[in-house]
């Protein structure tokens, strides 16, 4: 069992918030993690994909008016959508009597369907937290290797062998295609969909070409655009937007799309070994979306992350505006001799980067000249932590 930093980020927050809402893909250890709350705190849990949970809240008000006082912790809230307007009277009759905190805990695994529907009922009253999978920082650094492989959904991570951990991959991914994402609405062809899939993980951390990708499918750039949304929605893939503020350039305007979690970009492309991974052509963006996927994850709430490229070769793999205003610009590369091109020094001019930071696969902090420091993974997490 390892100990997530986001226990203690859901713990503050519930500390100064009547409700939290917890978002993350699934099996990424929420329920996990909420469980472990509930024990240290008077607390209710209903998995609302259950039909005898569902049935309990029937009369939402009539059953949760004797629970105030108590953490009511609601799984798979997004399968009551109608919910969230009793909740919203829920926290107005608790704060009433004096119950102002630490009254809802929500988990989630559908992005955008819960920001929208809590967002209208519940401004104001909620915070929300993303977990992202296993960290570096939280395995230990000489797990690096099986994490980036493995990929961090604690089941992969911890299986018994490599192989174990592919199977647990593979029965993740049939899962999402043939139960999730169906019981979500859309009706899309298993096949066709792990297809996709498959070709966002070929191309991780390219550029955002619907045309090729409609063409290789034999679909619409339009569908393209719909199953890229529902894997975005589903926290399973990001879609990193260009920095965009005004710098008199001539701005990539695509954005770069990554397979979120390294291990499901190693199973979608069949690579079950260390020795797979680093003879395929796929190392490089794989170790650029793990880097970069860990680097968001530990940045300050309110972080905005970005990629810059200007038609004239200026680049820079991930943009960070922290919440204060300070800018981030860093490198990411898979190798052990720390060196950045002309590119990047010209980018960090154009936006004017309040740190330039080059992560690379060496073990040492290295400091190059104008403020440049080159340094491995778990510093730049420190770093950032400490924001």
């Amino acid at each position: 069992m390892y100990q997530r930093q986001t226990n203690r980020n859901v713990i503050a927050a519930l500390e100064s918030q009547a409700a939290v809402v917890l978002l993350g893909p699934r099996q990424v250890g929420k329920t996990t993690l909420a469980l472990e709350i509930a024990e240290q705190h008077p607390s209710i849990y209903l998995d609302l994909e259950r039909d005898a949970d569902r049935q309990i809240l029937t009369e939402p008000d009539l059953y949760l008016d004797e629970q105030a006082g108590t953490l009511v912790i609601l799984d798979e809230v997004q399968q009551m959508p109608g919910l969230f307007k009793n909740l919203r009277g829920q926290i107005d009759m608790r704060r009433r009597k004096g119950f102002r905190t630490g009254q809802f805990l929500l988990l989630g695994s559908a992005s955008n369907v819960l920001l929208h529907q809590s967002a209208e009922s519940l401004a104001g009253r909620v915070r929300y937290i993303e977990m992202p999978p296993l960290l570096i920082d939280e395995v230990g650094k000489n797990r690096l290797s099986d994490l980036w492989l493995r990929g961090g959904f604690p089941d992969s991570f911890q299986a018994d062998s490599d192989k174990a951990s592919m199977e647990w991959r593979e029965d993740f991914l049939r899962s999402y295609l043939e139960r999730d994402i169906p019981a979500l609405g859309p009706r899309i062809p298993a096949t066709t969909l792990r297809r996709f899939w498959t070709m966002l993980a070929h191309a991780q951390g390219g550029l955002l070409n619907a045309a090729a990708l409609a063409e290789g499918l034999g679909v619409s750039g339009q569908t393209i655009g719909r199953y890229l949304d529902l894997l975005v929605d589903l926290m399973l893939v990001r879609r990193l937007q260009p920095w965009h503020e005004n710098v008199g350039k001539r701005l990539v305007k695509s954005p770069k799309v990554f397979v979120r979690d390294s291990g499901l970009v190693h199973a979608l492309l069949g690579l079950d070994s260390m020795e797979g991974l680093l003879g395929h052509p796929v190392i490089g963006g794989s170790w650029e979306g793990f880097c970069l996927e860990t680097l968001i994850a530990v940045a300050p709430t309110g972080t905005e992350p970005y990629f810059y490229r200007t038609a004239a070769g200026a680049e820079l793999d991930l943009v960070l505006r922290l919440p204060g205003g300070k800018i981030w610009a860093i490198e990411i590369k898979r190798t052990t001799a720390p060196k950045v091109s002309r590119g990047f020094h010209l980018a960090v001019e154009d936006i004017k980067a309040d740190r330039k930071i080059l992560v690379y696969a060496g073990e040492r902090d290295v400091p190059f000249g104008e403020g440049l420091r080159a340094m491995p993974l778990a510093t730049a997490i420190s770093l950032l932590r400490d924001q």
